[in-house]
C-alpha cells in the first residue's frame, strides 16, 4: 500500500480518498451514526421513565405509610 501512495501528490492521499471514502460508505456510516443517536435516545427516554416511576412508587408508599399513622 505504502508503494501505491508513494508517487501520489499530497492531495490524492488526503483529499480525493477520504471523499470517495464517504461516497462509498457514506449510507452505511449514517445509518450507524443514527442507529446509535436512536439508542442513546431510547436509553435516555428508559431512564427518564424508570426514574419517574421510582418516584412515584416512593410518593406513593411514603403517603399511604403517613396516612397510617393518623
Amino acid at each position: 500500500m505504502q508503494e501505491i501512495f508513494a508517487g501520489m501528490p499530497w492531495w490524492v492521499k488526503w483529499v480525493a480518498v477520504p471523499v470517495i471514502a464517504l461516497v462509498v460508505f457514506g449510507g452505511l456510516i449514517a445509518s450507524v451514526v443514527g442507529f446509535v443517536i436512536g439508542l442513546l435516545f431510547k436509553l435516555l427516554v428508559f431512564v427518564a421513565l424508570v426514574g419517574g416511576l421510582v418516584f412515584l412508587v416512593r410518593k406513593f408508599m411514603a403517603s399511604s405509610s403517613s396516612r397510617g399513622e393518623w
